[in-house]
């Protein structure tokens, strides 16, 4: 047999009228015998404004193969992603098309795209530095405009913790000739930071305080930049038992998370640090930025259930395998640091 088969939304479209045709007929047929001609421009006028109602809220286009069809090349899925950019149902398409821009080395229109992206979602630090650094990516100069620089302190004003935002912040301070202000923007990276990136940031800070008619900073500025615990801050101690360790072989990609939960509550934590298994022992300071939930704040209770966990997945979550100290009670505030020891019986 020759000839080619209709399309999938022809189909559709004739299935869909028939279907209509049935309802409308079946719902007029008191009409239908009194009044057949009435009942039969009725059923039309319905079927027909069905018809073009689904044309302007439904999605015809996705009845057509070509229009779902797999992309082979980035061009091919950036122009499918820029098709359906209209209906975004949130931020995420936007992210996949700025980065899909930036793969293809249009950075005007991944600029373009992140700030889409963080309309969807103002309250997103991670997304907030991210299209600081692709408005920097796409300035002319390679510079942090004005947005941007909004963009930075809006970030550091949801986490105060952020270190792509602060490193981005100081270079910008650079940028405005304020080498003393990025200095200080700089210098609480110094804790967080380790080897050959921690002399790096070290290098650029002595330089912005040469250049601001400062000194370098002196053998023990890493303890000094410690952020200082806030009067609702939790330090907390956490080390590995050494016969636990010398026992028992752990992964060196293994995470060592630190939580805070309310007593008796969901195990949601209040407030969590996330750091390698290598960092043992360390010291925390658990606050309300360090909250994963902006209603359910750690300053906000008298009490709370102190952990750590050695994770071998990276999973916040409590998981078959994982090794857990002893959860301690604290009242708060507190200003008694609290010591846990992972792998004790």
């Amino acid at each position: 047999m020759s000839g080619s088969f209709p399309s999938p939304a022809l189909v559709f479209s004739l299935i869909v009228a028939a279907a209509t045709l049935l309802v409308f007929a079946t719902v007029l047929r008191p009409l239908w015998r009194d009044r057949p001609r009435t009942a039969l421009v009725l059923i039309a006028m319905l079927t027909l404004g069905s018809a073009a109602l689904y044309r302007v809220v439904g999605t015809p286009a996705a009845l057509d193969a070509a229009a779902v069809e797999r992309p082979d090349t980035i061009e091919e899925a950036v122009a499918q992603l820029e098709r359906n950019s209209d209906r975004f149902a949130d931020h995420q398409g936007w992210v996949m098309l700025a980065n899909a821009y930036t793969r293809m080395g249009d950075a005007t229109k991944a600029r373009d795209a992140w700030e889409k992206a963080v309309a969807m979602a103002p309250d997103d630090a991670d997304l907030r530095a991210a299209t600081a650094e692709a408005r920097a990516r796409a300035h002319p100069q390679q510079r942090f405009d004005a947005r941007a620089v909004e963009h930075l302190r809006h970030a550091l004003k949801l986490n105060p913790k952020h270190q792509r935002a602060r490193l981005f912040l100081g270079v910008s301070l650079r940028q405005q000739g304020k080498p003393a202000e990025a200095a200080e923007a700089w210098m609480p990276l110094l804790a967080s930071t380790e080897g050959d990136a921690r002399n790096t940031l070290r290098s650029e800070i002595d330089a912005a305080r040469a250049d601001a008619g400062l000194a370098p900073l002196p053998e023990d500025a890493a303890a000094s930049t410690q952020d200082a615990p806030s009067k609702d801050a939790l330090v907390v101690k956490v080390a590995l038992d050494p016969d636990f360790a010398a026992r028992v072989r752990l992964r060196g990609d293994a995470t060592v998370f630190v939580i805070a939960r309310a007593v008796g509550g969901p195990p949601m934590p209040v407030a969590v640090e996330k750091h390698p298994l290598s960092s043992l022992p360390l010291t925390v300071n658990l606050d309300d930025a360090d909250g994963p939930m902006p209603t359910a704040k750690l300053s906000a209770l008298q009490e709370v259930e102190v952990i750590a966990r050695i994770s071998a997945t990276g999973n916040a979550m409590r998981e078959d395998g994982d090794i857990e100290s002893a959860p301690q009670r604290v009242r708060l505030p507190s200003t008694a640091p609290v010591t846990l020891t992972l792998g004790t019986p």
